[in-house]
């Protein structure tokens, strides 16, 4: 028994997302509409988001803002930043 595929599901998304997304669906071989599906299958099957959501906490939030106000250190290497952390 095949099943009848007439519902649609529509979303507006910023266009260098859907840009990239879609190609790096065409290398997995699917379609736009069969990864659709897939998603909506996994939030079936785990009855909720196929992955994790966090809310950030103060401390991440407040680096998050001082970034976008290009506050915060700034380092020339990664070995620099390593450094710094102490790793």
């Amino acid at each position: 028994m095949g099943t009848s595929k007439t519902a649609t599901a529509r979303a507006l998304l910023d266009p260098e997302i859907k840009k990239e997304a879609e190609k790096i669906l065409k290398d997995l071989g699917l379609s736009v509409s069969k990864s659709f599906e897939l998603y909506y299958r996994q939030v079936i099957a785990q009855r909720g988001l196929p992955f994790e959501l966090h809310v950030p906490n103060e401390k991440t939030m407040n680096a998050i803002e001082n970034s976008r106000q290009g506050k915060g250190k700034r380092f020339s290497s990664a070995r620099e930043l390593f450094d710094d952390l102490g790793i």
